[in-house]
C-alpha cells in the first residue's frame, strides 16, 4: 500500500481550475519529485496535501487514513509536515526554540502547569531541549543552538527549517523547492542533507524543485505537472527524457 495516495484532486480559483484531476501514489521511504514549469500548480499541490486549501474533488490517503479536507494542524498530527520555498522560521526566535516548536505534537503539558511551573514543565522542557539539541546536532547546528534564526547564513536556516519539519515527527517531509537560492556547493551539500533525512529518518519525502541537477541526483521518480494536470509519470530516467517534458520547460 502507497503511503500517500491521491485520486481526482480538483480545486478551482474563480472558474479556472488551478489542479485539475491530480494523481499520486508514493511508497515508504520513497524520494519522489513533483516538478513542472512556473505556475504549473506544484505548490496549489502542496497547500492541497497540508490543508491550506481544501479541495473541490479528489480523496488524499496518508497511510490508509483519508485526510482529505481536515485543518492543517490535523493534518501535521496525522504526518505530513513541510518546509517553504520562501523560508518562514520564526527569526525573532533561537535556533533551538525553533526546533522546539515542533515538538509541540510530541510533548505535552498545560496552561497551569506552565503559568505555575510546576515540576511536569520543568521535566517535560528538559526532554524537549534534549530532543530539540539531538535535531540540530544531525544538522550541525547544535553549536548555533542560541543563535536567533535569522542570524544564520542562508544554507543553514534552510537546513534548521527542515530540522524543525522533522521535530513534529511526520511520515511524509514535503520540500518546496530546498534548492531555491542556493550556491552549486550548498545544492551539493542539500543534496547530501536530503539523502541523509531519508535514510537516517526512514522519511518518506516529496520535494518541488527547478533544480534538474538535484531532481535527477535523489529523485527515484517523478510526477510533472502541466497547466493544473500530470503531463506524465515514472522513474526519473524515463520522465526527463520524454519529449512531452521537455517541450513543456522549453516552451515549444
Amino acid at each position: 500500500m502507497a503511503l500517500l495516495e491521491v485520486k481526482n484532486l480538483t480545486i478551482s480559483f474563480g472558474g479556472l481550475r488551478a489542479v485539475d484531476d491530480f494523481k499520486i501514489e508514493i511508497k515508504e521511504g520513497q524520494l519522489y519529485g513533483l516538478i513542472g514549469p512556473n505556475g504549473a500548480g506544484k505548490t496549489t499541490v502542496f497547500n492541497l496535501l497540508t490543508g491550506v486549501y481544501k479541495p473541490n474533488e479528489g480523496i488524499i490517503k496518508l497511510d490508509g487514513q483519508d485526510i482529505t479536507g481536515l485543518k492543517t494542524m490535523d493534518i501535521n498530527k496525522a504526518g505530513i509536515a513541510r518546509t517553504f520555498q520562501n523560508i518562514r522560521l520564526f527569526k525573532a526566535l533561537s535556533v533551538l526554540d525553533n526546533v522546539k516548536a515542533g515538538l509541540h505534537n510530541t510533548y505535552h503539558y498545560s496552561a497551569i502547569e506552565g503559568i505555575l511551573r510546576l515540576p511536569s514543565y520543568f521535566r517535560v522542557e528538559k526532554e524537549m531541549n534534549e530532543r530539540a539539541m539531538e535535531l540540530l546536532k544531525v544538522f550541525d547546528l547544535d553549536k548555533e543552538a542560541d543563535y536567533l534564526a535569522s542570524n544564520l547564513p542562508y544554507g543553514k536556516q534552510r537546513k534548521l527549517e527542515i530540522a524543525r519539519a522533522l521535530a513534529t515527527n511526520p511520515k511524509l517531509l514535503l520540500l518546496d523547492e530546498p534548492a531555491a537560492g542556493m550556491n552549486p556547493n550548498e545544492t551539493g551539500e542539500l543534496m547530501d542533507t536530503i539523502r541523509f533525512v531519508r535514510d537516517e529518518f526512514k522519511m518518506t519525502i516529496l520535494l518541488i524543485e527547478h533544480d534538474m541537477k538535484l531532481v535527477s541526483g535523489i529523485c527515484e521518480e517523478l510526477t510533472v505537472l502541466n497547466f493544473g494536470r500530470v503531463l506524465t509519470q515514472g522513474k526519473t530516467g524515463m520522465v526527463l527524457n520524454d519529449p512531452q517534458v521537455i517541450t513543456a520547460y522549453l516552451g515549444e
